[in-house]
């Protein structure tokens, strides 16, 4: 519906959720060389250009080995507020409203960074993001090609740090390395009244997707897209409408899916799934969530009905509270009486 442009400019600012971002995905080239040079860090790149051109995976662990690489950068408070609060920058100019952002402390931990250096620097970075226009939570995720106790180590010291996150996730290398083997922490984790989700059925089987579900008790799904393989797992999905947080760009870079063209976002909408979209780790995977919507906008053909419904999908995901989510929900469709499309369509 309209024209392409106007679907384009729809897609850039129609206000959106995002639920599915790790703060150590948002550094940017030009901010890492920046803290390698505050913090004397050698990195093994020589120009921005270098670290571009590195950014050429083969797969989901290809990426994770120069993630981790570009984490050694950040040392102090300060470190993770520049971080935070370039995000939140971007973020706003890319229709954000409402950010629920991943943290990974065990790869800061073992640096020998505390807790307390990364709380409190992305703590005020959420903080003064609100005078940005855009409200935000932290989600502490677990590295699950670490040991349980590892996790269990990590959560029990974030504890004191309790009202400063929302949830709990699991993230990092997927395939062999099943939700199965967290059972303990998430356990642990919702008994204290945290929100759950875990990363499952990117590059790992539907199976993890189950295990998630049925072992972690999560409520949300990242990623999620090769549950299409399988029916009863789909069924289950739209049956109890758990919201799947899909990165597009981020498929194609790790090479889940060959082109954006081939996502599979499309189906799973038409399945009756609550699919949304966001950016994962947008410094490496070439854009944010804005980018994002105009990219599957372009390449899938979605007009402004279906990403009005992508993006009431991703306020419906969240953690906010009801009226909260209620408020953001209508202005998305203000954004479509703007756009000519009537409220609900789609």
């Amino acid at each position: 519906m309209g024209s392409e442009g106007a679907v384009r400019a729809f897609a850039a600012t129609v206000p959106k959720a995002e639920l599915h971002v790790h703060i150590e995905g948002t550094l940017e080239p030009e901010l890492m060389f920046e803290l390698a040079r505050r913090n004397d860090v050698a990195l093994p790149f020589q120009s921005v250009a270098d670290v571009h051109a590195a950014y050429r995976f083969t797969n989901l662990q290809s990426f994770l080995d120069i993630y981790y690489r570009g984490c050694d950068v950040l040392r102090t408070e300060q470190d993770f507020y520049d971080l935070g609060f370039a995000y939140l920058q971007t973020a706003v100019r890319q229709g954000v409203r409402h950010a629920e952002i991943f943290f990974d402390p065990q790869s800061h931990t073992e640096r020998g960074v505390t807790l307390g250096t990364v709380f409190g620097g992305l703590g005020r970075a959420l903080d003064d993001g609100r005078a940005l226009g855009v409200d935000s939570q932290l989600i502490l995720c677990f590295l699950r090609h670490l040991p349980e106790q590892s996790a269990l180590a990590t959560f029990r010291d974030a504890m004191a740090f309790r009202d400063q996150f929302v949830g709990i996730g699991l993230d990092s290398s997927e395939v062999g390395y099943p939700p199965a083997g967290f059972e303990r922490v998430f356990t642990l984790a919702r008994a204290e009244g945290l929100h759950a989700v875990a990363h499952a059925g990117e590059e790992g089987p539907p199976e993890y997707i189950w295990q998630a579900l049925d072992l972690l008790g999560v409520e949300r799904i990242d990623h999620g897209v090769r549950c299409l393989e399988d029916e009863a797992l789909v069924s289950r999905l739209a049956r109890d409408q758990v919201p799947l947080t899909v990165c597009p760009f981020s498929n194609v870079k790790t090479h889940v899916v060959d082109s954006l063209a081939d996502h599979p976002l499309p189906a799973l909408l038409e399945r009756g799934l609550l699919a949304s979209v966001h950016s994962d780790d947008p410094a490496y995977f070439g854009g944010y969530i804005g980018d994002n919507y105009v990219g599957v906008a372009d390449a899938l053909g979605l007009d402004v009905p279906t990403l009005a419904r992508v993006a009431r999908n991703g306020f419906a995901g969240s953690f906010l509270d009801h009226d909260t989510r209620r408020g953001y929900l209508e202005a998305v469709d203000a954004s479509c009486v703007v756009a000519g499309v009537a409220e609900g369509s789609g």
